[in-house]
């Protein structure tokens, strides 16, 4: 979504690096660039100004001149006056003291508020809540249905008295829904209302009149992340008629500007609560200001990397398979497979890469991932036999002949797998008994794991090249037996040796004045 942003504002930050003094025309040409990038995004003229100014009157100031470096300096003040501007801090949902939270959704139409309507009651599903689902759009064509449709993919169940298609009270059926909730115990009711190609008096009122009716505890404004500079005006529209709490972002993985994100909240006063970014149910999260400035300076987003994670690995399986690679039995292509499977659970494999800071430079390259190659490698591996995937060292010429028919691959294709399996599992291996990459030494800081086996000394090697044994004893004969093979004197050049005197042969050399004194 933040594409082009992000791409306009590394190339900003490019200029300053290397300057250890940022002079005012420094300040007023990155301010210049960072006013075009936002503009180019699509953001409100007002929000530009007053984040450019923002930008400029600290940039001026003594965090940037005393700074030690001036061009990291000024990328922090410009992610802390985005994450201003995004909202600051993560608003949450709040929850009725007494009986079912309702939530009202409002919205144009085509916004995504029937798909978002499901997407939010999984999400408080996994929340420990029971939603309930309300259709309360009885105008759209089959919008009804479409709730149902969901509602049963998500496992929530939805209440529709009626039929739709511009038949029924919308009013009448958001009455209704509350005392149902009560009945059935469901503790958040989230009713789903009609949208307009447009704003209109219409629209407007049946709004109000469900508002009245349930007398909500959020009300919430979805809207088209990708429609623009309009997003600003239909918010304005909404607050002035129906008013709302919070507002939420769908399609933030269209490759739209993405400027609404960064305007709707400053000028409605009103936070981003959750984003949408994706067509599954579960691509819906809540909105983190900071996260998302990360995000837009390609610093990555680590936090929620690892919270979906979190929800989707199998910590039994994980454990299991470090315990492997740490050396208590052996990895194998199954093992691989599950991890693989794991993973694919998180997303795609660019949504997932792109949660990685430094990432921005890749983005072509993460845009044409093949998605497809997972199903490839699980194909593959489902091809072979349970002894091949614990033995991939059986797999000989025949097989991989074998393995590629049956998973409609090359020869090739089946070749490379068991080449980088081998290879991945000998960096891992390394990797988990503390040492580094293979050729690379030990990682810094890391001493030997558990599995890591212990080095017996090595003999040492003495003059000329021949080895010394660590026994101390075998070693002193070893250095008698040296010394009665060298010339008298105890030495190839002659000197020294038993008896000799070294105080005369001092006296002989004749020094310069003062060193002398160096054998005194």
């Amino acid at each position: 979504m933040f594409a082009t942003l992000s791409d306009r504002l590394a190339d900003t930050f490019k200029n300053l690096r290397g300057k250890g003094r940022l002079s005012e025309a420094d300040i007023d040409a990155t301010a210049r660039e960072i006013r075009i990038a936002l503009l180019e995004a699509d953001v409100a003229l007002p929000v530009v100004k007053e984040f450019t100014a923002a930008i400029k009157e600290r940039a001026r100031g003594e965090e940037v001149s005393q700074a030690l470096n001036p061009a990291q300096q000024i990328v922090k003040i410009v992610n802390e006056e985005l994450v201003e501007i995004l909202g600051g801090e993560t608003r949450r949902l709040r929850y009725a003291k007494t009986g079912p939270t309702v939530i009202m959704l409002a919205g144009l139409q085509g916004a995504g508020k029937t798909t978002l309507a499901a997407k939010l009651a999984l999400w408080l599903k996994e929340q420990g809540k029971s939603p309930l689902l309300v259709a309360c759009d009885l105008q759209r064509p089959n919008a009804v249905n479409q709730l149902q449709v969901n509602g049963e993919r998500v496992g929530v169940p939805v209440f529709a008295p009626e039929p739709g298609n511009g038949v029924g009270n919308p009013v009448a059926v958001a009455q209704a829904s509350i005392e149902e909730a009560k009945r059935t115990l469901h503790d958040v009711v989230i009713v789903d209302t009609a949208g307009r190609l447009g704003v209109d008096a219409e629209m407007m009122q049946q709004a109000k009149d469900i508002r009245a009716a349930v007398n909500p505890d959020e009300v919430l404004f979805v809207v088209d992340a990708m429609i623009g500079q309009d997003a600003v005006n239909t918010a304005l529209a909404f607050q002035e008629g129906v008013g709302f709490d919070g507002v939420v972002l769908t399609k933030l993985d269209g490759d739209a500007r993405g400027g609404a994100a960064l305007s709707i909240r400053s000028i409605t006063g009103k936070p981003v609560m959750f984003a949408s970014a994706g067509e599954k149910m579960t691509d819906f999260d809540l909105f983190h200001p900071d996260r998302m400035a990360g995000r837009i300076l390609d610093m990555g987003d680590m936090l929620t990397l690892i919270e979906q994670a979190e929800k989707v690995f199998d910590q039994e399986q994980a454990a299991k398979a470090a315990e492997k690679l740490a050396g208590k039995g052996d990895f194998t292509l199954d093992d691989f497979l599950q991890q693989m499977q794991q993973i694919r659970k998180l997303g795609s494999m660019s949504k997932i890469m792109g949660m990685l800071p430094g990432m921005g430079q890749f983005k072509d390259a993460l845009a044409n991932f093949d998605e497809r190659e997972i199903d490839r490698i699980q194909a593959i591996i489902q091809s072979m036999t349970p002894a091949e995937r614990d033995n991939p060292k059986l797999i000989d010429g025949s097989r991989r002949l074998r393995i590629s028919k049956g998973s409609g691959t090359q020869v090739s294709d089946v070749n490379q797998l068991v080449d980088r399996f081998n290879e991945a599992k000998k960096m891992m291996l390394q990797l988990a008994k503390g040492g580094g990459l293979p050729g690379m030494g030990p990682m810094p800081g890391m001493g030997p794991g558990p599995g890591a086996a212990k080095k017996k000394p090595q003999a040492k090697k003495g003059k000329g090249g021949k080895r010394i044994s660590g026994n101390p004893a075998k070693a002193a004969q070893q250095k008698a037996a040296e010394a009665a093979k060298q010339p008298a004197g105890g030495n190839p050049f002659q000197v020294g040796g038993e008896g000799f005197n070294y105080e005369d042969a001092a006296a002989n050399l004749n020094l310069p004045k003062g060193f002398d004194n160096l054998f005194k």
